[in-house]
């Protein structure tokens, strides 16, 4: 078991952070979702031992929360959402530095610090000054100190902030190869739904400091026999006439030849097939439209908030 956790609590004064959660997690790219002010925070600072919870027990790793945190820590590797920077270090001396303070002696962290900036492609920027590094340096930078000790498990913190589409986009595929290729455990804080979906498998949905809902993406969502996605080729206007003359409801056309659907009751794909031909236009794609992980996230929460 990756994380086991019995009715744990958070307060800070009046404010209640955490609400008895219980949760239990195996090993695997698990994503935390929520708005800011969920809870997220709160959550991975008692995992790594910084904070205690109220109330409530579990363990993390097999190793119960609130004992030998440092013994912990260097079993995970922790990317915070800030920068937490020291200025003046270079890179290389900021990971090795980390590396340390996780327990490693100064010669291993500082070979171990030359070997996972090169494994993140930053040779040319080991030595330069923290001050000199680029956001998506940065970024990667935080990645290396979470995992100069070559933790079993990552706890990341918004890992894409402040990132613009590529610099994002290769972030993810690199965590996505320490998941899938490494076999790294990966507990992924986002508000983001588009860097749960592409790199994790299994999702906890936090709100108010409570667990709505937790498991695989695939068991979770809902999955649709009436609804579809068709890409076009040529004018659609009269094949999508004559769909809605056929019972079929329009939910999304973005005019560039992409449309979701809701089908009737009893309809069969290759009527679709059949009407495009009537109306000389080329059907180039066909998926069932399940639904997504947007989708399942507002049902969730407002299924909540709707009680």
């Amino acid at each position: 078991m990756l994380i086991d956790l019995q009715q744990l609590s958070r307060t800070y004064g009046t404010h209640q952070a955490l609400r008895s959660v219980s949760l239990q997690l195996e090993p695997g790219r698990i994503g935390l979702l929520g708005p800011n002010g969920a809870g997220k925070s709160s959550l991975l600072k008692i995992l790594m031992g910084l904070l205690p919870p109220t109330s409530g027990h579990g363990t993390i790793l097999g190793r119960e929360l609130g004992k030998d945190g440092a013994g912990l820590r260097r079993l995970i590797g922790y990317m915070p959402e800030a920068d937490a920077l020291v200025p003046g270090l270079r890179g290389a001396e900021y990971v090795a530095l980390a590396g340390e303070l996780y327990g490693m002696p100064k010669r291993e962290a500082e070979r171990r610090a030359h070997e996972v900036l090169t494994c993140l492609e930053m040779e040319d920027a080991r030595y330069r000054r923290l001050e000199e590094y680029s956001t998506g340096m940065k970024q990667r930078l935080k990645l290396a100190q979470a995992l100069v000790h070559d933790p079993p498990l990552l706890l990341l913190d918004e890992p894409t902030s402040g990132l613009d589409p590529a610099g994002r986009d290769a972030l993810l595929k690199l965590l996505l190869s320490l998941g899938k290729d490494h076999g790294k455990s990966l507990l992924l804080s986002t508000h983001l739904l588009g860097d749960v979906e592409q790199v994790c498998d299994s999702v906890v949905i936090l709100h108010h400091g409570e667990i709505l809902k937790h498991g695989s993406v695939r068991e979770l969502r809902t999955l649709r026999q009436d609804r579809y996605k068709l890409q076009i080729q040529g004018d659609p206007t009269a094949f999508v006439e004559e769909l809605r003359l056929e019972g079929v409801r329009i939910i999304h056309d973005n005019n560039r030849g992409e449309l979701r659907v809701a089908v009737p009751s009893g309809w069969i794909t290759r009527a679709f097939f059949a009407l495009a031909d009537n109306h000389q236009v080329t059907l180039r794609g066909l998926q069932r439209d399940d639904e997504n992980l947007e989708e399942l996230f507002l049902r969730v929460v407002t299924a909540k908030e709707a009680v």
